[in-house]
């Protein structure tokens, strides 16, 4: 490079790969072209990966806008995100690289905070705030101790966060010669992730500000979770081949592979595995059942989630029928009773062979699977969970319980209508959901946490037997927001998730039901658009769509069109009120959510 291309080089290149993204494209590039940093210091190379929906041709348009900020290159569909990544990188020429997802955006100031960091720290790797839009999971951990300026991948939350989406620094990569495998359809980003945080300096987090949001898309499946059953084999398979070949083996080795273990293996065999077909069941237990005698040594095993360590021990203890009965246990039936066998404890799951079901060094984490068996609005303000364990001495051994959706935490008590103590009912406020969803909503996982006699615990709350039915559309503030629970397909835990819902969007769906629904609910995005000013009209919302102005502001749209996966119900249980009475303590409540 010469000085009159160093002088003139970039502080940071932006590279973002594109494939058929145009609907969310066009706030992607606006999100880059406002950032604070300033033209100057910063290059977007855009790279269109064979798109069909017109992403190409608007991408040049904003190159022929901006010559000089934004560059394009055009190639065949390569299938994946790896080799538009490569192409982008191989046309970067800024000190530092940033990879964003064509659906994605940034806030205003992320690139010019995260250039000062890595200069002001010396950092090869700097990761900011990431926050979900549209209901995105995104693991958080990482972020809870705000701004770090030397994090370990062996000692935090990191490698629970390893998606590319981190400022590199430039020579780290050039020296190490890092790319994106192309043999890898999914999960492509984190070897590359991987070994720049392995062999960099220093790690960085700044949880100071919402540097990257992670859209969710709305008209399309995630292609990680939903890509075909033998391209996430292969590519987790050769993900665990990675790490192996990276790191020594060892505690380090297995603080990340923690991660792959609990995530995408176990993942492979979650609740979806029964819907396929019987010779992918058998393709895909006989790779996780290799994968977990190669890799998970008891360092991993013991930091597993209980679900995915009872999951993976079903499979390497038996068949695929063995398996299924499991999950048929976890999805229709609820958590199984605790088996006694001296003083060893073991989770009862039908014909399950000691060796894996052993809950005794785990008993309080055993404790803390609870079956959520109804989900209802107290006042309208506020979502209650109501979950329930078999185990018949759960108020005495137990100790202190306490729900979490998500970050939030649920304020707990035991159900004074089950006199067994074994059913207890959590109160999420709306206004505490909503802030801790931000502007852009969010998905909160539901978990219960124990800590008694037989020590601290947490597990996921699974919601077996409950079936999808509506969100509850509210109005807060200026916005519309659709509340609902889940069902989370891949380990069936419960999610409460707050999603903001545009007028155009309500209307589309309604319009998409039929001319007789976009009709008799064409008021209803008016009323919530005039309800700040008059009650009355956020009550004449039209025939088939009742709503109401709510207690705080919160516009109640019932019979509208499902925006969502909607809250949970049993599909054949009429509704039954919260509180005390109406049901027996064993028997599933209904939800009484928008339905």
């Amino acid at each position: 490079m010469t000085a009159e291309e160093a002088t003139n080089r970039p502080d940071v290149s932006v590279v973002v790969p594109v494939y058929n993204t145009l609907r969310y494209l066009r706030q992607c590039l606006d999100s880059l072209l406002r950032q604070t940093i300033g033209p100057d210091r910063m290059e977007i190379v855009a790279v269109d990966d064979g798109s069909t929906d017109g992403s190409g041709r608007l991408l040049d348009r904003y190159a022929a806008r901006y010559p000089g900020t934004v560059r394009v290159a055009h190639q065949p569909n390569s299938g994946g995100p790896a080799a538009p990544c490569n192409r982008g990188l191989d046309l970067a020429t800024g000190r530092y690289v940033f990879f964003v997802g064509s659906d994605d955006r940034l806030g205003p100031e992320a690139l010019e905070r995260l250039v000062a960091a890595a200069d002001r720290y010396g950092s090869d790797v700097v990761l900011g705030r990431v926050v979900g839009v549209n209901g995105r999971h995104v693991f958080s951990d990482v972020f809870a101790d705000g701004n770090a300026v030397d994090v370990s991948l062996f000692d935090s939350a990191l490698p629970w966060s390893l998606a590319n989406t981190k400022l590199f620094r430039r020579e780290l990569v050039d020296r190490l010669g890092l790319r994106f495998p192309e043999d890898m359809p999914v999960l492509s980003d984190q070897p590359f992730t991987l070994a720049a945080c392995y062999h960099a300096r220093r790690i960085s987090v700044l949880g100071d500000y919402d540097y990257y949001h992670a859209v969710r898309r709305l008209d399309a499946r995630n292609i990680t979770y939903h890509s075909r059953v033998e391209q996430r084999l292969v590519s987790v398979e050769r993900l665990f081949a990675f790490v192996a070949g990276l790191i020594p083996a060892g505690p380090r080795r297995d603080a990340v592979l923690c991660r792959h273990v609990g995530l995408e293996l176990a993942n492979l065999v979650g609740d979806d595995f029964r819907h396929l077909d019987r010779a992918t069941q058998e393709l895909v237990h006989s790779s996780v059942a290799r994968l977990v005698r190669q890799h998970v040594t008891d360092g991993v095993r013991d930091r597993l989630g209980i679900e995915a360590r009872l999951r993976l021990g079903a499979v390497t203890a038996g068949g695929v029928d063995e398996l299924l009965a499991v999950i048929e246990q976890d999805t229709g039936l609820g958590v199984p009773a605790t088996v006694f066998a001296g003083d060893r404890w073991h989770a009862g799951y039908p014909g399950a062979p000691a060796g894996w079901s052993d809950v005794t060094d785990v008993r309080a984490a055993w404790l803390a699977r609870l079956d959520a068996v109804d989900v209802s609005w107290t006042d309208g303000d506020t979502l209650t969970v109501t979950a329930r364990s078999p185990y018949p001495r759960f108020a005495a051994e137990a100790g202190p319980v306490r729900l979490l959706a998500g970050a939030v935490v649920g304020a707990t008590r035991v159900d004074a209508g089950d006199p067994t103590g074994r059913t207890v009912r959590t109160e999420f406020p709306l206004d505490r959901l909503l802030a801790a969803s931000r502007a852009g909503g969010r998905r909160h996982p539901v978990r219960a946490e124990v800590d008694g006699g037989h020590g601290r615990g947490g597990a996921a709350v699974r919601a077996p037997r409950l079936a999808a039915g509506r969100p509850r559309l509210l109005r807060h503030g200026a916005r519309l927001y659709a509340v609902a629970a889940t069902v989370d397909g891949r380990n069936g835990q419960l999610v409460l998730s707050v999603v903001p819902v545009t007028v155009g969007q309500l209307v589309g769906r309604l319009r998409r039901r039929g001319p007789a629904a976009a009709q008799t609910s064409a008021r209803s995005p008016a009323a919530a658009q005039t309800s700040a000013r008059s009650p009355a009209a956020a009550q004449t919302s039209g025939r088939g769509a009742e709503g109401r102005l709510g207690r705080h502001g919160h516009l109640e749209v019932r019979g509208a069109a499902q925006v969502q996966p909607g809250p949970l119900r049993r599909a054949d249980q009429a509704h039954h009120h919260s509180g005390t009475g109406g049901t027996s303590p064993d028997q599933a409540r209904g939800v009484r959510v928008d339905v």
